[in-house]
Order: C-alpha cells, then sequence, then structure tokens
C-alpha cells in the first residue's frame, strides 16, 4: 500500500500554512494522501500575524481563524520552538520527508543608506514593532523619550509606527499588549510625527483602509499639506489604471484642503521629501534632513537641491523588511530571498535543488498583502506535486511520522504542538478575561512553553 507524501513546512506563517493548506485541497491529499509537519522558532505560530500586525488592527489577526482551520486538520503537526539551522538541518529533513518547504518569512529591518542611521534615537520599524507585538526574543522597554519622531515610508508598516506612536497607551489598553508595552507607550512624549515619502501621493504604498484608520482616533489630528497634492501623466495613468491608488489619492486630497483641528497629537504626512541625512549632535538624533524632489512625468521624481531641515529627536525607518539567510540553500543578497523558478529552489549551477521549495516573502521578497502569498502556495504546491508525480523526489529514509518526533526527543528538544497553541491560547485569554480585554499576550519565552505544556524530553 503506497504511504502518504511527507511534506516539512519550515515557517508556520501564513505562507507555510497556505502552503499546507494547498496540499490538502490537491489531489494527492485522496490517493495516496499527505501528511504534514510545520517547524516553527516561535513556540506560537501565525508568524507576522502575531509579531508584525500593529495590536489595534484585530480585523487582520481575524486572518488566524482561517489559518486554525488549516491546522485544525488531523493531516497536519505543529512543532514550535524548533529552530531551523540550529536545532533541526536540511539533510536531517531529508531524512524524515519526500519535500520541504521554505516559508520563513522576513523579520529585520531593510538597511538604509544615508548618514546618521547609526545614532541614537534612530531605529528599525521592524524592531519596533517586535516590541509592541510582544516578541520574546527582543528586550521589554522601549526609548520614548522624542516629542518629535520622523517616520520614513509610505507603506503601511510606516502607518502602524505613526499611529501606534501617535496613540495613547489608554487607546491601546483593549488590544492585546503586554503590560511592559503598556508602560512603555504610557511613558511616551511624542506629540508629533512626521511621516515622509520621497514621491508623491499616487505612489504612496499605503492601502484605502489602513489610510483612513489614521484618522479615526480622537486624539490624532491627520495633516497633509495641500502643496504635497501634485500628479504627473504617469501619476494620473496609475490613478485611472489601480482602483487602491485612486482611493488614497482622494483621502490625501481631503485632508489637504480641510482645516486643522485641535487633536492633541498631530500627524503629519509629507510627499516628495527624500531623507538624505539623520542629524545628529553626541551621537544622539536631533534631526533629520531631506531633498525636496519633483515629478519626472513618468510617476518617479527627481531631486531638487533643495534641502529641509526638521526638528526631530528620533527617526524610525519603516523602508521594508528583510529576510535572513537559511543555512544550506542558495542566497541572492541583493533581494534578500531564495533563487527560485516557479517555488523550485535553483542553485548556482541553474540546477533545481531536489525536493526542496519556497514560498512567501523568502521567495519573492516581502512586497504585496497577506493574502498574496495564497498564489505564490498554490504555484509551489502544484510543482511540487508535478515532481512527485513525475518520480522527482528524493526518497527519505525514514519517512515513517514518529521517526522526526523520536529525533527530537533524541536531541532533548523543547517543542510545542498544536494542542499546546490552544493552552497558550486558553491562557491569554484568561489573563485579559479580569480586565475586559480578549487577551493579554504572553511574552518570556518559558512562559510560553510552560503555558503551551511543551513537550521537554528527560534529558
Amino acid at each position: 500500500m503506497p504511504r502518504p507524501l511527507r511534506v516539512a513546512i519550515v515557517g508556520a506563517g501564513p505562507a507555510g500554512i497556505y502552503a499546507a493548506d494547498a496540499l490538502l485541497k490537491s489531489e494527492a491529499a485522496n490517493e495516496p494522501g499527505v501528511s504534514i509537519d510545520i517547524f516553527e522558532r516561535m513556540p506560537a505560530p501565525f508568524g507576522l500575524i502575531r509579531y508584525g500586525v500593529a495590536p489595534d488592527h484585530p480585523r487582520i489577526k481575524g486572518i488566524i481563524t482561517a489559518l486554525h482551520q488549516v491546522l485544525d486538520k488531523p493531516q497536519v503537526r505543529l512543532f514550535g520552538n524548533v529552530n531551523y539551522g540550529a536545532d533541526i538541518h536540511l539533510d536531517d529533513l531529508r531524512a524524515f520527508y519526500d519535500a520541504v518547504v521554505f516559508s520563513t518569512g522576513a523579520m529585520f529591518d531593510r538597511e538604509l543608506r544615508i548618514p546618521g542611521v547609526e545614532l541614537d534615537g534612530s531605529f528599525g520599524a521592524a524592531d519596533f514593532a517586535s516590541w509592541y507585538d510582544g516578541h520574546p526574543d527582543v528586550p521589554r522597554t522601549w526609548e520614548l523619550e522624542a516629542e518629535k519622531v520622523a517616520v520614513l515610508g509610505v507603506g503601511n508598516v510606516a502607518l502602524d509606527i505613526a499611529r501606534i506612536l501617535a496613540k495613547t497607551a489608554d487607546e491601546l489598553l483593549p488590544t492585546e499588549i503586554p503590560a511592559n508595552v503598556y508602560d512603555g507607550l504610557k511613558a511616551n512624549k511624542a506629540v508629533e510625527i512626521h511621516v515622509f515619502g520621497r514621491r508623491g501621493p499616487a505612489q504612496a504604498k499605503f492601502s484605502p483602509m489602513e489610510l483612513r484608520e489614521l484618522d479615526h482616533s480622537p486624539n490624532i489630528e491627520v495633516i497633509v499639506n495641500p502643496e504635497d497634492i501634485d500628479y504627473d501623466e504617469g501619476s494620473i495613468a496609475e490613478r485611472r489604471k489601480n482602483k487602491q491608488t485612486d482611493m488614497v489619492a482622494k483621502t490625501l486630497e481631503n485632508w489637504a484642503i480641510r482645516d486643522i483641528g485641535d487633536r492633541p497629537h498631530k500627524l503629519f504626512l509629507h510627499f516628495f521629501e527624500s531623507p538624505v541625512e539623520i542629524l545628529g549632535e553626541d551621537g544622539k538624533v536631533v534631526g533629520l534632513r531631506t531633498e525636496r524632489t519633483e515629478l519626472d512625468g513618468t510617476g518617479n521624481v527627481k531631486g531638487t537641491g533643495q534641502t529641509t531641515d526638521w526638528d526631530v529627536q528620533s527617526v524610525y525607518r519603516a523602508v521594508g523588511y528583510l529576510s535572513d539567510e537559511l543555512p544550506k540553500l542558495p542566497w541572492d543578497t541583493a533581494t534578500g530571498t531564495v533563487p527560485d523558478e516557479g517555488g523550485r529552489v535553483v542553485q548556482e549551477n541553474g540546477e533545481h535543488l531536489a525536493s526542496t521549495y519556497v514560498t512567501g516573502w523568502i521567495r519573492r521578497g516581502p512586497v504585496g498583502l497577506i493574502g498574496h502569498t495564497k498564489g505564490d502556495a498554490n504555484e509551489t504546491v502544484a510543482n511540487l506535486l508535478d515532481d512527485h508525480a513525475n518520480g522527482r523526489l528524493l526518497t527519505p529514509i525514514s519517512p515513517e511520522e514518529d521517526a522526526v518526533v523520536a529525533f527530537l526527543t533524541e536531541k532533548g528538544l523543547t517543542y510545542t504542538t498544536w494542542e499546546g497553541w490552544y493552552a497558550l491560547d486558553a491562557a491569554e485569554k484568561a489573563l485579559g478575561e479580569p480586565q475586559g480585554r480578549e487577551r493579554v499576550k504572553i511574552v518570556e519565552r518559558e512562559d510560553m512553553l510552560r503555558a503551551s505544556n511543551a513537550v521537554t524530553p528527560e534529558r
């Protein structure tokens, strides 16, 4: 009797879970069946939804409900707190599985090469998001002494950073933020946030709903300079072909012509300002220098040579995420991705790395919304199944389901399970209940493992 197709997925964020879902919906799931193990370095699943989405976005976190349905399937197992490259390696996975799919995402800040990025008070957006999302591997405190703050970037991450800095701690208290984050935000002195984009309103990467949410807070006055509302032929063409771009531009136009209100925290959205230097004194941020840009007719911009120095005491760089290089896999340093063809990993010699696949941000870079990873997963899984059908996959030495469990036990690794997530979920909800909150996130890794009833082999 043929055994099920055994697949390992490294990374339990949306990309990895969508890949599992694609496998479960394939013909192979019916005959001879599929058996999927998902490995995740964090004790809990869901990747950037848990540790990258702002806590005041429960609508986006609602995607977890759909992901739950996949992980609830009996053909899927979760091994959390298992770090690829340290606890388990590619050769180990090949011993247990017919194929390995990497979906490790992106957790680091892309480099911004301007003078002054090393100054005290210059921060990466990913680091800040990890802090306010209660990531166990980052410091528990965050310096929030600056009254005037700059955020560099015009994507949804920049909006998240600006919104969290501009809101009050009490506004965010009903969310899942842990006590250390609430205490940190309570001490936040920021009353003026400046968001900078080097191009114009038609080139902003905000999603319309995210942008409009900025104006919903009773404490945030969103301000747009009418002089920043400008379009060239390329911008107009983009608005005509892209409904979301047009909606963003209309929102910004409406804000630019209205009277400035009296909400206590001011949030300025600046366009046509390209950061050229973070200014410092005695090793600390004291300002930001930008160069005014102008449209060139195509939707791109060119510098004008006119510079402005902005009085800010901290700068947050929201210019993109970067994936971590994966051991034993080829790597494109320019894009921060694993080279691939249709999800099949491609080696330097142009040949496919047998039985090895990628999907999500590790494949195409940190662009697009969460839902865009579904198409990636479907294509990758289709090619994996094609390789399986045509005998191109390697044959594992120990494909039995209990073999990998024996391996983890023998190595003395403490790991969490899908059942453990339910226990952690219940523990976090119990913490929130006395305060009338849906949950309070548990931060410390050891506390997460304890709440998850983690499997700890006897040593």
